[in-house]
This record gives structure tokens, sequence and C-alpha cells, in this order.
């Protein structure tokens, strides 16, 4: 996900009045007695396993193709211990690559240095080729950037160590930046991004000369939608002061072959595509022009599964929803009412699809404090790849 033109959550009660603040608080009340009996009435499916339960907000996860498992915590309502973190097989986590890189604190942001440390984590990739990718937009709260702060960190994943970090210049991550999601080209040369901020957008990095551009930035295809409202629990999704999510490019898939980026607006109901090879050369990817995929509803995770399948997670459905890329149809694979804010999608070797549940709507961002904070990481395994849906279109492997 992410958060755009957000504000400290500070300074908006401040300018809410006592009494919608106390319309507020009981609104707030109702909401945590509705989570409390909702494992009684609310549908699950059997398919949805737990993988984990964390203490603080969850949002990218990553599977490496030796199994190992990578999650990352936002520094977005809280000063959250760890960052990165892999996760053992016993359910615990351990600061990933070290606990220096895990030791930023908003509380002591003066005496640590944010070129070298993870200042607000918002994605985890690991590629095929040995590397795991941490994506540090640097904007604490969804807030400002820290100067210095926002980078790509590439990590070695048999040496455990600090790859390459590429750090993000103002011109490509400015003040208002806030990068979210990104994809690894199979051949390892390139890495594209989405930028949820202010304007929204593309990033493309070239790998190897370290240099990075942006793509349709402020362009239509990248900012969110007014006309869209992000619905959760059969509702608008509201601030404390009325004020609706408004979040620009945010989810992000990339084809098998590396040929064709998809992306969407959260707050949007359009998928988009682009070739890539229009993308690769700072000097003409300003000539690039979008194609509309399909028309969707807000999401927060792409992920691109066999025959470039699309798995879109619905956050008004708590659901997982398969486009077909060629003809834009949609169908509903799957949806539980654990499933609050479905987040981010990775697959393991093992053929699981992994799932976070990030809660957003449950937050101190639309309420007095949280609601719900069943931070979970679940996984699925994909139905028989010879099955056929009832649309006739082929089930994913």
């Amino acid at each position: 996900m992410r958060p755009n033109l957000f504000g400290s959550c500070a300074a908006v009660f401040l300018s809410i009045s006592s009494a919608a603040h106390a319309q507020t608080a009981t609104e707030d009340i109702k909401a945590k007695a509705e989570r409390l009996v909702s494992p009684l009435t609310d549908a699950r499916d059997s398919r949805l396993q737990v993988v984990a339960t964390f203490d603080h907000q969850v949002t990218g996860v990553t599977v490496a193709p030796d199994g190992r498992i990578f999650v990352n915590f936002p520094r977005w309502t809280e000063d959250t211990p760890v960052s990165v973190a892999e996760l053992l097989p016993d359910g615990s986590i351990k600061p990933y690559p070290s606990e220096e890189w895990n030791s930023w604190r908003n509380a002591k942001m003066s005496d640590v240095s944010p070129n070298d440390h993870f200042v607000c984590v918002q994605s985890v990739v690991a590629d095929q080729r040995g590397s795991l990718w941490v994506v540090d937009p640097a904007a604490p709260n969804a807030e400002k950037t820290i100067k210095g702060g926002p980078k790509i960190v590439e990590i070695d994943l048999k040496s455990n160590n600090v790859k390459r970090s590429f750090p993000l210049p103002p011109e490509i991550a400015g003040p208002a930046s806030y990068l979210n999601d990104i994809r690894i080209a199979p051949d390892g040369k390139f890495a594209y991004l989405t930028d949820s901020g202010s304007p929204g957008g593309l990033v493309v990095l070239n790998i190897g000369s370290g240099q990075a551009w942006r793509v349709l930035s402020d362009d239509p295809s990248t900012q969110f939608d007014p006309s869209v409202s992000v619905m959760t629990d059969g509702q608008p999704l509201r601030r404390p002061d009325g004020r609706q999510p408004l979040f620009n490019a945010d989810s992000l898939a990339l084809s098998k072959d590396g040929s064709t980026l998809y992306w969407q607006a959260l707050t949007g109901k359009t998928l988009y595509r682009i070739a890539t090879s229009s993308i690769q050369n700072p000097d003409t990817a300003g000539r690039a022009r979008p194609e509309t995929v399909a028309t969707t509803e807000p999401a927060d995770g792409l992920w691109t599964g066999e025959n470039d399948e699309i798995y879109l997670s619905s956050l008004a459905n708590n659901a997982v929803k398969v486009i077909n890329s060629k003809d834009g149809s949609i169908r509903q694979l799957l949806t539980d009412s654990r499933l609050r804010w479905p987040d981010t999608f990775s697959q393991g070797p093992d053929g699981h699809v992994y799932v976070t549940a990030s809660h957003i709507q449950d937050s101190p961002w639309f309420h007095m404090a949280w609601t719900d904070k069943t931070f979970t990481l679940f996984k699925f395994m994909l139905r028989d790849a010879n099955a056929v849906a009832s649309d006739g279109a082929s089930k994913p492997k």
C-alpha cells in the first residue's frame, strides 16, 4: 500500500472538534466489538493457512528460492523496533541483515545516519539470482522523506551482507515521495518501482550503472482516481476528519519474461501495463504510453502467476482475485474475513502463495487507536492447474 496525502495524526486529531472526537471514539469502540465477535460469524476459507503472527504492522513478504521467508514492518504509526526481518522456522523474527541496519529509531534520528540504516521500509523482494531487495522510502508515518534516506538496498542472501545500496536523489524521490513496490527484471539488469507519493509515478533503476529515472510521473495512469472510494467493511474508508484515502501508483507486477510491467493506483479502478523495453532508456522513456488492461477496484497487491495471470488483493472483499491479462476478465479465487487489507503476495518454491494482512483500515490513521492488531502472514495453495473455472478460464498453476 501506500499512503499519500496523509498529514500528522496528531495534527489531525487536534483539528477535530470535541463532539466529533467523542463520536469517533464511540465508533472505535463499536469497531473493536465487531472485531471481537467476527470470528464467530465471518466467512473462512480452509485453504488459507496462518504462517505467522506479528506484534507490529507487517506489509511486505517475500520467499527466496531456497524457501527462506523475509518480511518488513513500516515505521508508520509506531517507532517499530525492526524494519526488515527473516522469519525463522519457530515463528520468531531475526533482524536482517543485521541489528545495525535495523537500529534507526525516530526518537534518535539525529544520532543515526539515514543512508546506511533502514528508516521506513515499505517492501522486500527476493529475486532468482541470490539477492534480497529492500525498498526504503524513508518517510516515517508516510510524511516527508528524511534527507538522504530514500534508497534501494541489495542484500546477498548467501553471505547475508549488504551487496550494494542505491541512494535515490531528490529529483527521483522528492520530499513528498513514497517509494512503494519493486520488481526485478529476470536478467537482473533493471528494477522497476511505483511511487505512491506526490506526484505518483514509476521509477526505473539501471542496476549496472546505478542510474535511476522517473517514468509517467504525474501521468493519469499513476494518479489516484477521484471518482473512486476505498471500501472496507461495507462502507467508505474515511479519516476521523472525514477525508478519504488518496493513494497513487501502488501495486506492481512484472510478466514472467520481464517484457511487460503492470500497475495501478490503490485509489483506482484501472490496471495498466507498458512494455519494459519502452522505459529502459531515460532519453526515450518520456514517450512511453501505457495501455489499459482491465477495470478493477481498489487493491494493494499485485502478483504475476503462471500464464501471466495477475493476482489482485481485494480490499473491499478481504479477497484474492485473478485477472486474465489477455482479456481483462476477473474472477474471485478466495475470500476470508481474516484477510483484512491483503497487502503483498509472494510465491514460495513449494507453490504456496504467501500474503500479508496489514490491517490498514484498523489503524490510527482511521480510528483513535488500533481496533484490530492481528497482523498475520498467510499462505494458500493454488488450485489444480488443469482445473477449469466456471467461466471457462484456465486456473493458474
